[in-house]
């Protein structure tokens, strides 16, 4: 008998700060765990605070973050455990990576102009980064690389949390993960 899980899969969701990676991810979970899909959310901000922790804004720390982050799901998803992520990632070379070390990586770019994050800033980083008092901050002083060929697209800005969960989890049963 062969008790060999199913390999899983990871849905990155990169994005601008403020983009709504964080919100569609819960609601990504949600989701899947109401079709008693197993999976694991991991969002950027909770990497930052424990498995990330002292690493820096710098290309090289962010990409050591985005790496230790797709380390991770590597293992959960060659246990049948599936992850979805929420984590700027702002480079691309760094998440072409993770495309080449993940079997079944799902790019999901949260497409949403850098106006509507700035709306949408509850924490006041934009604020914070537009008057200089945060260095490194990706869209305003650092650079964002938008995917070239993602697999999904979602635009927060004209579509509802709801309508973009739907995308998700209709492009995953077209393709045989769920």
């Amino acid at each position: 008998m062969n008790n060999l899980k199913s390999p899983g899969f990871t849905c990155w969701l990169t994005g601008l700060s403020g983009a709504g990676k964080s919100t569609l991810g819960i609601e990504i979970t949600k989701a899947l765990e109401e079709l008693s899909v197993p999976c694991e959310y991991l969002d950027g901000d909770v990497i930052r605070t424990n498995l990330s922790k002292g690493l820096g804004f710098s290309r090289e720390d962010r990409n050591i973050n985005v790496t230790r982050v797709g380390f991770v799901c590597g293992l959960l998803n060659k246990h049948g455990i599936n992850t979805i992520v929420a984590l700027i990632s702002p480079y691309r070379d760094a998440r072409e990576q993770l495309k080449l070390q993940i079997p079944n990586f799902i790019e999901i770019f949260v497409d949403t102009p850098l106006d509507v994050c700035i709306k949408r800033d509850i924490k006041g980083l934009y604020k914070k980064a537009l008057a200089g008092e945060i260095a490194e901050f990706t869209g305003i002083s650092s650079p964002y690389e938008q995917p070239l060929n993602p697999d999904i697209t979602l635009k927060t800005h004209k579509e509802s949390v709801s309508q973009c969960v739907e995308t998700v989890i209709n492009y995953l049963q077209r393709q045989g993960k769920i």
